[in-house]
């Protein structure tokens, strides 16, 4: 006999299958739905995974709150994962859907060490950073003079003054 599940269960079922770093996901929803749970849910199940680096995993936001907030709590799910005992390090292993063992424990306690000696931690950035930082690396290939500048708004709306200024 099938049980209808409730609308909380469904949408947690989502999360998880979309927490899946071998499952294509693209996760699009409204503030508070629960986004950067799945995006720190999905980069912990990467890191944990044998010969994972943390160096190779770059992470893009649309905003630099929500790069903040992924950075914190990725931040601090390792560190408690670094001191937990077996029993509470299982647990929050099998609510990631792994399969908690020795060698997993012993993976999940080095992540913090791992993460912390990165130059500048894990690349958890906006996609404007990102997209800048593309053409910092390759301005002559973007057609660009290399040491151009990105204008912030309150300097575009100052120029954008002038120039109605100088009409």
């Amino acid at each position: 006999m099938n049980f209808p599940i409730s609308a909380r269960a469904q949408a947690e079922l989502a999360q998880h299958t979309a927490s899946d770093p071998l499952v294509s996901a693209w996760v699009g929803a409204s503030a508070g739905s629960g986004k950067t749970k799945v995006l720190t849910d999905r980069v912990l199940r990467l890191l944990l995974q044998d010969g994972q680096a943390a160096n190779r995993i770059l992470c893009l936001t649309f905003t630099k709150a929500a790069a903040a907030e992924m950075q914190t709590r990725l931040a601090r799910r390792l560190g408690a994962w670094a001191c937990a005992d077996d029993a509470l390090l299982d647990v929050q292993l099998q609510a990631l859907g792994c399969e908690p063992g020795e060698t997993l424990r012993r993976r999940a306690r080095s992540l913090f060490a791992e993460v912390l000696e990165l130059p500048g931690g894990m690349r958890i950035s906006t996609i404007h950073a990102f997209c800048q930082s593309l053409l910092r690396s390759f301005p002559l290939e973007a057609g660009l003079p290399p040491q151009f500048a990105v204008l912030e708004d309150a300097e575009a709306a100052s120029l954008l003054a002038d120039a109605r200024e100088a009409v």
